[in-house]
C-alpha cells in the first residue's frame, strides 16, 4: 500500500522510459524538483508538507506494533543503543555509499540507467536543509518499513530468512525501477546487505542512519558539483 504501490508506479514508469524513442542514458529522473517553480516560500512549504505526509506509513507501523503489544525497539527503530548504531550507520554509509556511486556511474554509461538528476531545487537558502530532510525521510520511510517491519513481520510467518530477504530487497528494487535497470539492481544488492545484516543486529536504526548519510551526501553533493565537475551526467 505504500512503497509496493510505489514499485507498480515505477514499473510502468521503466516501461515507458523502455518504449520512449530515447535511449536510458539520454532521459533523466528528478529525485528532487521544485514544487512551486517561481515561489520559494510556498515551495519550502510544499517540500516539507510533502516530507511529512511521505512517513504516514511510518506512523502505521508504529501503530500496527502498538496494537500487537509491541514497542518501535522491537523492530530497533528507538534510540536505545545510539553509540553502536550510529557506528554501524556511519560504517555502512562509507562501504557502501562509494559503490552505489560506481555502480551508477557504470549503468548509465552502459545505458542501464537514467540519468539521475538528484536536485534541481531553486538556489535559495533552503535548498540544503531540504535536501538532507528528504534523506532523513528516505532512511527512515524505507528501511522502518521494508526492512524492520516487513522482515520482522515474514519471519513471525514462518518464511525462511533468504526468502524473506529475497522478498524486501526486490520490493527495494522495484520503486526505483524508475531510475532504470541499475536502480533495480544497485537497490537490490544493497537491500540483500541490509536484510542480510538486520537478521544478524535485530536493528532497524543502523540502516536508517546509513540511508540518510549516503542519501544526503549523495543529494548535497549533486548541489555542490553539478556543472562543475566532468564524471558526473
Amino acid at each position: 500500500m505504500s512503497l509496493g504501490a510505489s514499485g507498480l508506479y515505477a514499473l510502468v514508469s521503466f516501461i515507458g522510459s523502455l518504449t520512449a524513442r530515447q535511449t536510458l542514458s539520454s532521459q533523466h529522473a528528478v529525485l528532487n524538483g521544485p514544487l512551486a517553480p517561481g515561489r520559494p516560500l510556498l515551495d519550502l512549504f510544499l517540500q516539507l508538507t510533502n516530507i511529512v505526509i511521505g512517513l504516514a506509513p511510518v506512523i502505521l507501523v508504529f501503530y500496527l506494533l502498538a496494537r500487537n503489544g509491541e514497542k518501535p525497539a522491537s523492530i530497533g527503530a528507538d534510540f536505545g543503543q545510539p553509540g553502536r548504531d550510529l557506528l554501524r550507520g556511519a560504517g555502512l554509509a562509507v562501504s557502501l555509499g562509494g559503490g552505489g556511486l560506481g555502480l551508477y556511474l557504470i549503468a548509465y554509461k552502459l545505458g542501464f540507467s537514467l540519468n539521475i538528476v538528484a536536485e534541481n531545487l531553486p538556489r535559495v537558502w533552503w535548498r540544503i536543509p531540504v535536501l538532507v530532510l528528504s534523506a532523513a525521510h528516505d532512511g527512515i520511510l524505507e528501511e522502518t518499513v521494508v526492512l524492520g517491519y516487513l522482515l520482522t513481520r515474514l519471519e513471525q510467518l514462518g518464511v525462511r530468512p533468504s526468502r524473506a530477504i529475497a522478498i524486501s530487497a526486490v520490493i527495494r528494487g522495484s520503486y526505483h525501477l524508475y531510475q532504470g535497470a541499475g536502480g533495480f539492481i544497485g537497490n537490490a544488492v544493497m537491500g540483500t546487505i541490509f536484510g542480510a545484516l538486520f537478521h544478524r543486529w535485530r536493528r532497524a536504526m543502523p540502516f536508517i542512519i546509513a540511508h540518510t548519510l549516503i542519501d544526503g551526501v549523495a543529494f548535497a553533493g549533486y548541489a555542490l558539483l553539478a556543472g562543475h565537475v566532468s564524471w558526473l551526467p
